[in-house]
């Protein structure tokens, strides 16, 4: 079961947008993305806890107290803390992923900056990324942060996604295009 699914998105952006007002009121941003950014860490270190999230067998109240636990012994605010009781008493723990995630893209946008996903055959130099930042961040006018990947099976070039926007200039989507203009000409 994956914290994606179809429908989660918009619940996401609710609590995340939730909380991400309460936290700016209470001046705590910068202290509660460092507490977000830790449960995500431990989400993905940590199979058993991510099993947890995910897990419809815990009652809502079994899974507050495990969380108010957990907060306390990593050592997280009041306020993720108690953000995180909520979620869960809400039954939407399931949803933690996709929260913490949308909550990531509001601290992007409040700080005037944009991620681009970058996916290219093999890893660009710091020289290369620092190029492709100066004209992206010229083409977007906002600040960019790059996430690189690496995909050996595009051959050669890169896909870049910004937003909803995507240039895909990869060998094999070209490739791809031209076996379907090949077989559009037989």
């Amino acid at each position: 079961m994956s914290s994606d699914l179809i429908g989660t998105t918009g619940v996401a952006e609710r609590y995340a947008s939730a909380l991400f007002d309460l936290s700016i009121d209470n001046g705590e941003l910068d202290k509660v993305t460092e507490d977000l950014n830790v449960v995500r860490e431990a989400i993905e270190i940590s199979e058993d806890f991510k099993r947890f999230l995910l897990s419809p067998i815990f009652s809502s109240e079994e899974q507050a107290k495990a969380i108010a636990k957990v907060s306390e012994k990593i050592g997280l605010t009041k306020t993720v803390s108690n953000f995180l009781g909520v979620v869960a008493l809400n039954n939407r723990l399931f949803c933690l992923e996709s929260i913490i995630k949308a909550w990531n893209e509001m601290l992007l946008s409040h700080n005037n900056e944009v991620t681009a996903e970058v996916v290219s055959a093999t890893g660009l130099s710091s020289k290369q990324l620092g190029e492709l930042e100066k004209v992206l961040t010229a083409s977007v006018g906002s600040k960019i942060t790059i996430k690189e990947k690496v995909d050996p099976h595009l051959i050669g070039g890169m896909i870049v996604r910004v937003g909803s926007r995507m240039i895909d200039s990869s060998v094999r989507t070209k490739l791809e295009r031209l076996k379907l203009d090949m077989k559009g000409a037989a």
